[in-house]
């Protein structure tokens, strides 16, 4: 114990805490933190799941606090004991709560995240040509063709959106993919596709606007109006093609009230007809994954912030492994934090520094915190 703590001591406080901004898997965290008790002790007292989780998703700088909706482990005597233990007591708690998010949102299979459409920016033909139809992945429906249209503009750079409810409030998502409508019953076979697209997720500004009771086709008011976003993506061109396009997000992107908007920028089929420029979208997909049961929020408003609610701590625990492959990847990751740290002693004028951890107490710490 005295070696591992030695170790700690030894490093300045800032060079170790930079050292450990470097980890960013979650299953090397649990491997640090499984050490001994004192390099959990640091893990939990410096928030290191909490930083983890921020370098992921930036939405997370939000979090007002975090609630625990089943404490099977809660502390009574917390609410009676000292300041020092009710503050220890929020630390294991932030350390519980954001473990679980770092496993969450990066063990999973995507899957379609889409619960609903909500509404359009405007619809030429509705309900023939309603946002609805982008649900479809079939090009024809009931022997007539699915897509949604948006009515003609004069003008070829007036934008056009897509809101969407997704099937959870906090979901991770990592992929929206689009397929423009060809106009088979038009001469050339036109393919009214944008010329960019543009992604923004977040949140209904109030409970009434929560995309239950909205109209479907096209808001009365701009959506800017009834949603706060939180987050917007670059832009990313879209071909003139009819098959499905792909925008994978640079990073996995933490939804926090569960509406997505599309923005269609820039329009190129001009109809021989009426003279004026369309978008047609046949499909829409997006992919992730709902971090529902175990997690859910609630919005504070105005200011904007939320609460983070942990409701189930088991469904997204990390595998198990074998007792032998655990020390193996552990003393590794030891050996790794070592060379650090020599390093890091050279720097600061101690190259005679030697660090021995004792790999009993390691032991004892994988024990204890492996899942």
């Amino acid at each position: 114990m005295e070696a591992c703590m030695g170790f700690l001591d030894r490093l300045d406080p800032d060079i170790l805490l930079k050292i450990f901004t470097y980890v960013d898997d979650p299953y090397d965290l649990v491997r640090v933190s499984s050490i001994s008790r004192s390099w959990q002790h640091f893990v939990i007292a410096n928030g290191l799941w909490k930083q983890l989780c921020l370098r992921k998703f930036s939405q997370l700088s939000r979090v007002a606090h975090v609630v625990e909706l089943n404490k099977c482990w809660a502390v009574d005597a917390v609410q009676v004991g000292s300041s020092y233990s009710k503050e220890w007591e929020y630390l294991e708690r932030d350390d519980r709560a954001y473990a679980l998010l770092a496993r969450a949102s990066t063990t999973f299979t995507d899957r379609d995240c889409i619960l609903k459409a909500i509404s359009a920016s405007s619809t030429d033909n509705y309900p023939q040509e309603s946002i609805y139809n982008t649900l479809h992945p079939a090009n024809n429906v009931r022997w007539r063709a699915s897509y949604w249209s948006s009515k003609g503009q004069s003008n070829p750079a007036v934008p056009e959106t897509l809101e969407y409810k997704l099937v959870d409030e906090f979901c991770v998502i990592t992929e929206i993919n689009l397929r423009p409508f060809q106009v088979y019953f038009d001469k050339g076979l036109p393919i009214c596709s944008a010329k960019s697209v543009r992604f923004r997720v977040g949140h209904p500004k109030s409970p009434t606007d929560s995309g239950n009771d909205l109209p479907g086709y096209s808001l009365p008011d701009s959506a800017d109006d009834k949603f706060v976003w939180t987050y917007t993506s670059q832009e990313f061109p879209m071909a003139q093609e009819s098959h499905l396009q792909k925008f994978r997000l640079p990073e996995p992107v933490l939804c926090v009230g569960g509406i997505l908007q599309i923005e269609l920028l820039g329009r190129v089929h001009r109809c021989e007809i009426d003279g004026l420029y369309y978008i047609c979208i046949s499909f829409v997909q997006v992919l992730g994954r709902p971090l529902s049961p175990a997690f859910g929020v609630e919005i504070l408003e105005p200011c904007g912030k939320f609460v983070l609610k942990i409701k189930n701590h088991r469904p997204f625990e990390l595998q198990a492994q074998s007792n032998h492959t655990a020390l193996a990847q552990l003393q590794k990751h030891l050996r790794d934090l070592q060379h650090i740290s020599y390093i890091a002693n050279m720097l600061h004028g101690n190259g005679n520094l030697v660090v021995n951890i004792d790999e009993s107490e390691m032991d004892e710490g994988e024990d204890e915190y492996l899942l």
